[in-house]
């Protein structure tokens, strides 16, 4: 369990930084409970705000041919002081396809 800088980017234009909340999103193998733990996100602590929103991909099988979604949610930046990135709980969504 632990953070992957390279499934971690930006959602969008994040020209109004500092004015908005910026949006980010990321994939992971990792379960929500791993992720909103405090100092998960210390790598992009310089990159995170307060109140920023990430949008998390819970995967089985990360980058192998065979990768699905299994949840998905967002956390909030609740805390960000000395490197240290606090995010909340998840707020979670329901994976599903009936085709």
């Amino acid at each position: 369990m632990s953070f992957l800088r390279a499934n971690f980017g930006p959602v969008g234009g994040q020209s109004r930084r500092g004015k908005v909340p910026a949006v980010w999103a990321y994939k992971t193998d990792d379960a929500h409970t791993a992720v909103d733990a405090a100092g998960y996100f210390n790598d992009v602590s310089k990159e995170l705000s307060i109140g920023d929103i990430i949008n998390v991909v819970v995967v089985t099988n990360l980058d192998a041919s065979n990768e699905a979604a299994s949840t998905y949610g967002t956390h909030l930046v609740n805390a960000n002081s000395g490197g240290v990135v606090d995010v909340t709980n998840v707020t979670a969504g329901t994976v599903t396809d009936s085709d």
